[in-house]
């Protein structure tokens, strides 16, 4: 459950006219305004994805998402949070009334603060989730019953999560947002919204957004989720030529090594700064995603030249006592630059996601069953302490 309602700073509801109707006709009259080229050059970049469109039978819950996101983003738009943060801005729920449906925006504030702080323009937020084109859906080999969709220009991931997890992101908000502040280049995945949608009277809908680790998704050639474990951790790869697209597990990944050169010193120390803090938090479970994209010949030896590559870093708590600790790097200024690393051969897109699950009795009494159906094999559901151990030996093992 959710922590109950009188620990919120609640808003009054808005009501909206606009309707998911609404959204979805923007969305098609947007659509027969592109040119054709412009039609034919996405439909190459979305290779493995598929369009919520019409006939889509989640085609009706991702027009009110659109529809309600539109609004809460203009929310933050026209009010924009001012002076230090405080704890009513983690707290704070606002619900919207729209036709048919009702959306919730949950610590809106605090959300708002941490997009800023990356540089995210609002308006850039709203046009990318509102109903200027149709959500993407795509193949998932998760074994969670959440529904994934990515937004039409694929900057963000969009995540339908239980209330238990919700209840735990929003538990750890804050000490997340203090985390991103003292290593402001964490492999944790940037969390940029948690909404609830409820249609009529029905049971609520969460679901979260964040940034992209696979963006931009030109010439990826390859995406893994790393557990560090064995126990159902192979996919079965799709035929060769198949327009599919998969995110493949720990045991398709034998034999095959991530080749830093330099930069990868800065990554086992990111990975134990990283890991640590979701120790401390007792959280599990969580997955080190990682896609493959080979370089062009121009492209390569760049990464020390300024001459033909702006490098930049992200500012973070300046207290001597963190500075060391932050553990900095020089950025690429390329889209998703907190997430893109490069090696000699080949650019890698990494980040730690799936943050939300809690070492509670549930996963003790899984932990204690998964012990006697797999003597001898290693498998998700561990201490956390064990769990980012292993993580971390698996990266100092498959890197160079």
């Amino acid at each position: 459950m959710l922590p109950p309602a009188h620990c919120f700073w609640c808003l009054p509801p808005q009501v909206l006219a606009l309707s998911p109707e609404a959204g979805c006709r923007a969305a098609t009259s947007s659509s027969g305004r592109r040119g054709l080229l412009w039609r034919l050059r996405e439909r190459q970049s979305r290779l493995g994805l598929f369009e919520v469109g019409p006939e889509h039978e989640l085609h009706p819950l991702t027009c009110m998402m659109q529809a309600g996101l539109w609004a809460a983003i203009q929310v933050s738009m026209d009010h924009p949070p001012t002076g230090l943060p405080t704890e009513e801005d983690f707290a704070e729920v606002l619900t919207q009334v729209h036709e048919g449906f009702e959306l919730g925006t949950l610590a809106g504030p605090a959300f708002a603060r941490l997009r800023r702080s990356l540089g995210l323009a609002e308006e850039d937020y709203q046009a990318s989730l509102g109903p200027g084109g149709p959500y993407l859906q795509f193949l998932s080999t998760s074994k969670s019953k959440a529904s994934f969709f990515l937004s039409h220009d694929q900057r963000f991931f969009l995540k339908t999560q239980r209330r238990r997890e919700v209840r735990a992101l929003l538990t750890h908000l804050p000490r997340y947002v203090q985390h991103l502040q003292r290593h402001p280049h964490s492999l944790l995945a940037r969390l940029l919204g948690v909404h609830s949608l409820r249609v009529a009277r029905g049971k609520k809908k969460y679901f979260i957004i964040m940034q992209n680790v696979f963006y931009p998704t030109g010439r990826i050639s390859e995406r893994y989720d790393i557990k560090g474990c064995e126990v159902s951790r192979w996919v079965e790869p799709v035929p060769e030529g198949s327009p599919l697209v998969l995110v493949l597990k720990d045991l398709n990944f034998q034999d095959k090594t991530i080749n830093l050169g330099p930069q990868r010193s800065w990554l086992l120390r990111q990975m134990e700064l990283d890991t640590a803090f979701l120790r401390e938090l007792n959280v599990l479970d969580y997955s080190l995603l990682m896609a493959f994209q080979h370089l062009h010949e121009d492209e390569k030896g760049l990464g020390s030249s300024l001459i033909f590559r702006t490098a930049r870093s992200m500012q973070g708590v300046q207290s001597p006592e963190e500075v060391e600790a932050q553990n900095r790097r020089l950025l690429p200024d390329a889209p998703n630059a907190l997430h893109i690393l490069d090696g000699p051969e080949q650019r890698y897109f990494l980040g730690l996601v799936d943050l939300a699950t809690v070492y509670g009795l549930r996963k003790r009494l899984e932990h204690l069953w998964k012990t006697l159906c797999y003597p001898g094999r290693t498998f998700s559901t561990v201490s956390p302490a064990r769990y980012a151990r292993r993580l971390c030996q698996w990266v100092e093992a498959h890197t160079e």
